[in-house]
């Protein structure tokens, strides 16, 4: 059986180094990081969300600012916030949380927060220092960010000759994926629903990441022997053994199947999940440490 690649372990790392960073930050003089979430309407998953990610916030230190909107807020009166959070000295990092209402674009509102307080890495300017490999000051989508550590757990930094198919092309995980693999050294094929023969270009893989929204797609017979395998979906299915109307939580891989034959596997929920929160305070931390003329700290 396939080593079971621990998230949860490797956030709770990362959220005390992050702890640790704030800690020295200020005791140099410095203020701490500040982040400030905005949030639009009720939709339940994202107020779930939300509010971990202020508590995981409070937890490291930091300065937590979270503005819940009606779900009629304007397009206007959201750009002035993200416009006056831009301009406040006390805030390095600023997310809007996802999805936005239809009338909102959510295009034209990530594009407004400042790059340099871009924590979830989706500005275009982040998003080109990524493609380039101008890693040191870019901030990286923390989905990927996340799946890359847990790599790097599994096979060390230097992934220097290693095969990664990345199935999935979104620009949230699949392309941020395929670029840090990249940065690593692999060579990186990236799969998508038009890829001829999906089975057979999977099982080339040394690193096969998933990240492509479909239940239990990736099967047992897709992964090359010790193949270390990064499931990013979260999908919830019927599951009519815990009872009617009850549901499960599963991957894009079929973990029983695969665990089979990888050397290393994620599990879900427990494995990429808990790193996404982790790695925005990585994001912050880094940011205010920028923001106060120092070096980036590395994770």
């Amino acid at each position: 059986m396939a080593e079971v690649i621990d998230g949860k372990s490797v956030a709770e790392d990362v959220v005390q180094r992050v702890k640790a960073l704030t800690t020295e930050l200020v005791g140099k003089g410095a203020e701490k990081p500040g982040l400030a979430v905005v949030i639009v309407g009720e939709d339940p998953a994202s107020q779930v969300y939300v509010a971990s990610k202020s508590r995981t916030a409070k937890e490291c230190g930091f300065h937590s600012l979270q503005h819940t909107l009606p779900a009629d807020t304007s397009e206007q009166a959201l750009l002035k916030i993200i416009g006056d959070l831009n301009a406040d000295p006390a805030v390095n990092g600023i997310l809007v949380q996802l999805p936005l209402p239809g009338h909102i674009d959510s295009g034209k509102i990530i594009q407004a927060i400042a790059p340099e307080k871009d924590v979830d890495g989706f500005h275009f300017i982040n998003v080109g220092k990524l493609g380039t490999g101008e890693l040191e000051t870019a901030f990286v989508p923390c989905t990927p960010a996340g799946s890359m550590l847990l790599i790097e757990r599994v096979r060390g930094k230097d992934l220097s000759g290693l095969n990664a198919v990345v199935v999935g092309r979104s620009n949230i995980v699949g392309k941020p994926m395929a670029n840090l693999l990249l940065a690593a050294n692999c060579t990186v094929t990236i799969a998508h629903s038009r890829t001829r023969d999906l089975p057979a270009l999977a099982r080339t893989a040394d690193i096969l990441v998933a990240a492509v929204g479909r239940p239990e797609m990736v099967k047992g017979d897709w992964v090359k022997p010790g193949a270390t395998v990064i499931d990013v979906g979260i999908n919830r299915i019927a599951a009519p053994e815990k009872g009617e109307g009850k549901t499960r939580l599963v991957g894009d891989v079929a973990y029983a199947e695969a665990a089979q034959a990888a050397g290393a596997i994620t599990p879900v929920p427990g494995g990429v999940g808990p790193m996404t929160i982790a790695m925005l305070m990585a994001n912050t931390v880094a940011s205010a440490y920028l923001a106060a003329g120092m070096k980036r700290p590395s994770f």
